[in-house]
């Protein structure tokens, strides 16, 4: 049986590798507001598309966290990457932390951007509903993104998010990872971990709150640290793309130069 290759690009030739792994809403493309301005000099970064989207979109799964995890270390069997950072958003996120559970040794350091905890997100009915519906339903989308951003964004970008994730998504897949990435808890196989974490928080974020991560993410990761971004709310990535370069690489370039970097607190 031949073995799948998550369809990825890739961007720098620097000697540290890091995967960016998108969320539930997008496919690689959710980076792309970033790309200008990484620093390829030092990294070497793997766009990736997950089963059920972009380049992966008709690509069958069980579109689970564990499953994406085990993807990613093919992935990076094939790239030679013996270690590598993991740059997660919301969905991805958790993708991360199932890095950590599943291949500990390989991880350097894990940036969450909106990360959902892995412990899952517990859903009230409503927004279960909400968001179960989202697969078949634009506006449950449209409102999803709205909600998430605070109400604060331009009604011309929520509707550019919503058709992309549409264009980008398979419907079927995207309803059955909203199982895992919410459903699932695992916390208990990363608990201690001694990883070095960050997690991003958008400060208009009600969903993935400063306060979520502090009693999830802080609590877990002994070499932790949390920075909320006053500017942004879900989508840091277009919402404040050079705050969340800076803040991310900074962490990610401490594990390069020994500084050890700002884990073990919170900003």
């Amino acid at each position: 049986m031949t073995s799948f290759a998550l369809p990825h690009e890739l961007h720098g030739d620097g000697a540290h590798k890091v995967f960016a792994v998108h969320g539930w809403f997008a496919d690689r493309s959710a980076y792309a507001p970033v790309l200008p301005d990484l620093d390829r000099a030092a990294f070497q970064y793997a766009l990736v598309d997950l089963r059920g989207y972009g380049e992966a979109r008709e690509t069958p799964g069980e579109y689970t966290t564990h499953e994406a995890a085990l993807d990613l270390v093919e992935l990076a069997d094939r790239l030679g990457w013996e270690r590598f950072s993991v740059v997660g958003h919301s969905m991805g996120g958790a993708v991360a932390q199932r890095l950590a559970a599943v291949a500990p040794h390989r991880i350097r350091r894990i940036v969450g951007v909106s990360p959902v905890p892995a412990s899952g997100l517990a859903l009230p009915p409503e927004q279960w509903s909400l968001f179960a519906d989202a697969a078949h339903r634009p506006e449950n989308r449209r409102a999803i993104i709205d909600i998430t951003t605070g109400g604060r964004r331009p009604a011309a970008w929520l509707d550019r998010m919503v058709a992309r994730s549409l264009a980008c998504s398979d419907p079927k897949a995207f309803r059955a990872w909203l199982d895992s990435w919410a459903g699932d808890d695992f916390h208990d196989r990363v608990e201690g971990a001694t990883v070095p974490a960050l997690a991003l928080a958008g400060a208009l974020d009600p969903a993935l709150s400063a306060d979520l991560l502090r009693q999830t993410w802080l609590t877990w990761y002994p070499r932790a640290m949390l920075h909320e971004l006053p500017g942004a709310g879900h989508y840091a990535m277009d919402e404040t793309p050079l705050e969340l370069i800076r803040v991310a690489e900074d962490f990610l370039r401490a594990d390069d130069t020994g500084s050890g970097g700002p884990e073990g607190g919170a900003a």
